[in-house]
């Protein structure tokens, strides 16, 4: 049984640490829904301030909801609206510090305030995005982007 252990340090060694135990719950797994689903629990219980943490996937056409923690979610988002759309077209992270800003936002909880979405991809092909929303302004930052985009990393090494 895999338990989360409290992360310690600067922000920048937690996500270290949650990276390592990244690694040791997706270990030995290649099956892409019950990684997204563990991982999905893993950030959203290690974290503070999130209040949606999840998986997009691809599906040729545009973004549907995978495993998540949060209120539901949009089922589907076509790939030119919001900010998943946007990480998913331009395959660069984006972090919104108010998403009320972002042109095209769509609104699947009314308390998200900011966003930072990270596209998951396995060379040029498109498998998702890993959608992490918070309820406090400018929630994200480079370390946040940075780390997230290391977790997102292994999530796919664990797919090969």
């Amino acid at each position: 049984m895999f338990t989360a252990s409290s992360l310690t340090g600067d922000k920048a060694e937690q996500y270290r640490q949650l990276v390592a135990q990244t690694r040791g719950l997706l270990d030995g797994e290649r099956d892409r829904i019950a990684n997204a689903a563990n991982l999905s629990a893993l950030i959203a219980h290690a974290l503070p301030d999130l209040n949606w943490v999840g998986f997009y996937f691809y599906d040729g056409r545009e973004l549907v909801v995978g495993p998540f923690q949060g209120l539901p979610a949009c089922v589907r988002i076509p790939l030119d609206k919001g900010v998943c759309g946007a990480a998913a077209t331009t395959r660069q992270t984006q972090r919104v510090a108010d998403v009320h800003d972002f042109p095209g936002h769509i609104a699947c909880d009314a308390a998200s305030r900011s966003e930072l979405v990270v596209p998951l991809l396995r060379g040029e092909e498109l498998i998702g995005v890993l959608d992490l929303d918070s309820p406090l302004p400018e929630r994200f930052d480079a370390d946040d982007q940075a780390g997230l985009e290391a977790i997102a990393r292994v999530y796919l090494e664990s797919l090969a």
